[in-house]
């Protein structure tokens, strides 16, 4: 027997998360049956689950790594008819990003179908590290680098930088920050807690794989990247 939000995110529909989401809404019916239970567990084998009236099973597991240009959306869909990261993206599979980058934002970006591998991505106690190329307003003064990496206050929840770098030429207006956080436009709102900026930003890398590939171009992870990712 498998649960109900796993069979979904292997599906490949959404991560797990987002799939406890769809049976909280009453979006899932296995067998006809409106399912609503998260802890609901299936037979694979036998039982027929479907998601919005649309029939879904496990899918081959694809994975893909985009380095994502500006003007595009990180989603599956957009209401405003804006081009997404899956449309540049071309699979026959019903893929998803592993996280989001802002609109205006460039880089590293997973997508994949498989929910594990998503989940485990971004779940906090994993400590995936990202790292971002920020050019910011104004001169980084050194009090404001150790608050950063002090920590401060966003949200209502302290957030940090693990590290802060500078080029050859120190710099420090365009600079390099790595953190494990995944909020929603985490970097900026640090940044803008002590009055900066943030003019440009640009994920680098994304748990040690990096951009590659020339922006808005993509490529199937190797299977050695997938393993090192999978660990």
């Amino acid at each position: 027997m498998t649960r109900l939000n796993k069979f979904i995110a292997d599906s490949g529909v959404t991560s797990r998360r987002k799939a406890e989401e769809l049976i909280l809404q009453g979006r899932v019916t296995v067998n006809n049956k409106t399912i609503t239970k998260l802890a609901f567990t299936i037979n694979p084998e036998e039982d027929d689950v479907s998601v919005d009236g649309e029939k879904i099973k496990p899918a081959e597991h694809v994975y893909y790594l985009l380095n994502k240009p500006k003007g595009v959306v990180t989603t599956t869909d957009d209401e405003k008819k804006r081009l997404t990261v899956t449309d540049i993206v071309k699979t026959k599979q019903k893929i998803f990003p592993v996280g989001r980058l802002d609109y205006n934002t460039t880089g590293v970006l997973i997508l994949t179908n498989d929910g594990e591998f998503a989940q485990k991505l971004l779940h906090p106690r994993n400590n995936i590290i990202r790292e971002y190329e920020v050019k910011l307003d104004k001169n980084l003064e050194p009090e404001h680098e150790n608050a950063l990496l002090k920590g401060v206050f966003i949200d209502g929840t302290r957030g940090k930088f693990i590290a802060i770098k500078y080029g050859k030429k120190k710099d420090r207006k365009n600079i390099t920050v790595q953190c494990t956080e995944g909020r929603n436009h985490f970097v900026k709102k640090m940044f803008s807690t002590i009055n900066y900026t943030v003019e440009k930003l640009h994920r680098s890398s994304f748990a040690g794989i990096i951009p590659d590939i020339p922006i808005g171009a993509y490529r199937k992870l190797t299977q050695d990247e997938i393993k090192k990712l999978s660990k």
